[in-house]
């Protein structure tokens, strides 16, 4: 059996009324549209709402916008790392202890406090956790980003002539 072998049961379905094919029997003339007026002239734009604002005039579009720039951090805080109980930081021991993803640039917080000196590597630093970090005898490395911080725009070849 092929797609084109399928046929509806018997009786199930009924061929439809065509309707403009002169005027014997049902649906010649004026085909069922009556007599004059818009609705019996082919000329109703789809969406038309009789001169109302149509609907998809009137619905919000396009809000907002997406900063192309935007560089987005894991962000990490200090009794997070505090309760790793280690000397040194990095964000590749972060990735390995599950507080911040693979790729991802991580963003020191100040949440929380630290009871000893820590050395701590990371992308970003928050001015209250660079604050309590060097207050406990610690330091701050910050890490290069591994891209320029503002990426040229995509398909933008504009040269000023």
């Amino acid at each position: 059996m092929k797609l084109h072998d399928i046929k509806p049961a018997e009786g199930s379905s009924k061929k439809r009324q065509r309707v403009g094919r002169g005027i014997a029997g049902k649906g010649g003339k004026t085909a069922g549209r009556g007599t004059k007026g818009q609705k019996a002239r082919d000329t109703i734009p789809a969406g038309f709402e009789g001169g109302q604002l149509p609907l998809m005039q009137r619905i919000p579009k396009l809000k907002g916008f997406n900063n192309p720039f935007r560089v987005e951090y894991t962000p990490v805080n200090l009794d997070a790392i505090a309760g790793l109980g280690l000397s040194e930081i990095t964000p590749e021991l972060l990735v390995e202890h599950g507080l911040a993803g693979k790729n991802e640039l991580v963003k020191v917080l100040g949440r929380g406090e630290l009871s000893g000196s820590i050395k701590v590597s990371a992308h970003a630093f928050s001015k209250s956790a660079e604050a309590a970090i060097t207050a406990a005898g610690g330091s701050v490395e910050k890490v290069a980003l591994p891209f320029k911080v503002r990426p040229a725009a995509q398909g933008s070849q504009h040269t000023n002539r």
